[in-house]
């Protein structure tokens, strides 16, 4: 077994305080803080003025499945001019880059773990081919429920909350899946029949159900079943001004369940000010600080040209004519959910986005709890990824927040209440937001940290005064305890992981779909056997990958 000492490194993990430089041991794929003497050491590498942090984990990032090919389609003749610097400090070949690329890109920023967080049970086969052929990363998703049709009748029937369980237990273990994921809920198939808008108490317009009772349904299950991260929700009204007050129904919806909020900068919005449009982020963060049942990943935007693509067909709908350029798709699937892209430019001349880029940071200051709000842009929807080492720097410069906030519109600079938050993010409160949070959101206790024991996934960097340069360039990456980066040079290939949720009932679960009721419903309303698409564990066995299963510590 390898055993690799990082000497003289300073450990920013998010638990361990010390500023005082010491010495870790990968040993073989594990981490440990002392070793026995007669221990044989491979390798020494003196990382004085460095820290070592765990491998990132992104909670939130389209990085597989349908909607990620079609939006890689969608703009063949968009193109990045190669820079002449660092190859890792150039942009993206594309907004929705290809699985190579992807792989590579987060290596190079320190990230080893990443999350598909709108995966189609229809689709979660391809989804999980597609991250496997992402190299370097450990991957898993979210299936989408809360439009599916079958979950839709029902609860408009009465099944009662035992039979739900059984269907999302079926539908979390057929899909591989980590989580469950609910968009827009109700809102996406109420779409299909013409609404344009479906607030949390208001019934669908073809059935006797709520998002509130769709939301209620689905976190008792997640509560029930004891999955491992809770209800991933994309609240209803997305973008929408005044949409603070379907926030906070939806938090209230759940009764006190776990709840995780994603890209939640865009839902807490007010209907106030000059243009009608105004922050109600102190509302949300509020909320977050008095309870501790809640978290949330940001959607943080970042300025430039973008591909929007979601689930949310209603919400991409209604923003088709912001489209920039003038194209869009918009796909249903199996009547599963919906889907919907168009490619977006986010300018700092225009109000809504200068106030949606200071809204975004005010959630990230006004939330005491580094542990449970995390850095997202909701890749691609607010900017790409490879943003992370900027907005990191805008959490921890204050002056340089300013100075981009000062080139904003005019009245976002008299409205925002930006300026009054001088709080500076400190290094052990970055990596509580791209590590140890996202990591205890996940259930994953092994990663995220170094603790002794946890996975020798590990990213160290050299400290600079800029943090943007400090983290879009680590000086070393090792996964599994094997050096795969140096200097931004990656050297080799190294084993992939499947992230799935254990709960109490898994291996009971996968016996829904072969009950014959189920399967003539299920080919009744989606047109093809259940089984059609289900996966099995011993597949990704079959493709050379590992399997960990994420546990709910209660």
């Amino acid at each position: 077994m390898r055993v690799t000492r990082l000497k003289n490194v300073r450990i920013v993990d998010g638990i361990h305080a010390s500023s005082k430089p010491t010495d870790l041991y990968l040993v073989g794929p594990s981490l440990a803080r002392q070793l026995p003497p007669e221990t044989r050491i491979d390798a020494t590498y003196d990382l004085e003025d460095h820290i070592a942090m765990a491998g990132g984990i992104d909670i939130h990032t389209h990085i597989g499945g349908g909607k990620v090919n079609l939006a890689r389609l969608m703009w063949p003749e968009r193109s990045t001019k190669e820079a002449d610097e660092k190859p890792w400090l150039r942009p993206l070949s594309a907004p929705v880059p290809g699985t190579w690329e992807t792989g590579q890109r987060y290596l190079q920023m320190g990230y080893t773990t990443c999350f598909e967080p709108a995966m189609l049970p229809a689709n979660a086969r391809q989804s999980h081919m597609e991250m496997r052929d992402t190299p370097w990363l450990d991957t898993g998703g979210y299936v989408v429920l809360g439009n599916d049709r079958m979950l839709l009748n029902m609860i408009a029937l009465g099944a009662g909350q035992e039979a739900i369980n059984d269907y999302v237990a079926w539908m979390v273990a057929s899909s591989a899946a980590m989580a469950i994921k609910v968009v827009n809920a109700g809102g996406i198939d109420a779409f299909k029949f013409n609404q344009r808008q479906l607030n949390v108490d208001e019934v669908h317009p073809a059935l006797p159900v709520r998002p509130r009772d769709i939301l209620w349904s689905l976190s008792t299950a997640a509560e029930e079943l004891g999955l491992a991260h809770p209800l991933h929700v994309h609240c209803s009204n997305l973008g929408t001004p005044g949409n603070i007050t379907s926030t906070l129904a939806t938090l209230d919806a759940v009764e006190g369940r776990r709840i995780h909020l994603t890209h939640a900068q865009y839902h807490c919005y007010g209907s106030d000010g000059p243009h009608g449009f105004s922050s109600e982020a102190s509302k949300l963060a509020d909320r977050v600080n008095r309870t501790n049942h809640i978290s949330i990943d940001v959607g943080q935007i970042l300025f430039g040209q973008t591909i929007t693509l979601s689930a949310d067909t209603m919400h991409q709908f209604a923003n088709r004519k912001f489209a920039s350029p003038r194209k869009v798709i918009f796909q249903d699937l199996e009547c599963q959910a919906g889907c919907g892209l168009l490619p977006f430019r986010y300018k700092e001349s225009q109000f809504v986005h200068g106030l949606q880029w200071s809204i975004g940071l005010e959630l990230f200051l006004r939330i005491q709890d580094p542990t449970r709000v995390f850095l997202t842009t909701d890749h691609p929807n607010g900017g790409p990824f490879t943003g992370y080492p900027h907005l990191i720097r805008l959490l921890m410069d204050y002056d340089f927040r300013m100075s981009i906030f000062d080139r904003l519109h005019p009245d976002v600079r008299s409205v925002s209440t930006l300026p009054s938050l001088k709080r500076e993010y400190r290094l052990d409160e970055i990596a509580s937001i791209t590590r140890l949070g996202p990591a205890r959101a996940l259930g994953l206790q092994n990663r995220g940290n170094l603790n002794p024991g946890s996975i020798a996934d590990v990213a160290i960097y050299r400290n600079d005064d800029n943090p943007e340069k400090m983290f879009s360039s680590p000086t070393m990456v090792f996964r599994g305890g094997e050096m795969v980066l140096r200097d931004g040079l990656i050297l080799r290939d190294c084993q992939k992981t499947v992230l799935i949720s254990d709960f109490q009932t898994r291996q009971d679960a996968l016996r829904w779909g072969a009950r014959p009721e189920h399967s003539a419903r299920w080919q009744k309303l989606y047109g093809y056997s259940p089984w059609l698409t289900a996966l099995r564990t011993d597949e990704f066995a079959e493709e050379g990958l590992q399997i960990e299963h994420a546990h709910w510590h209660r």
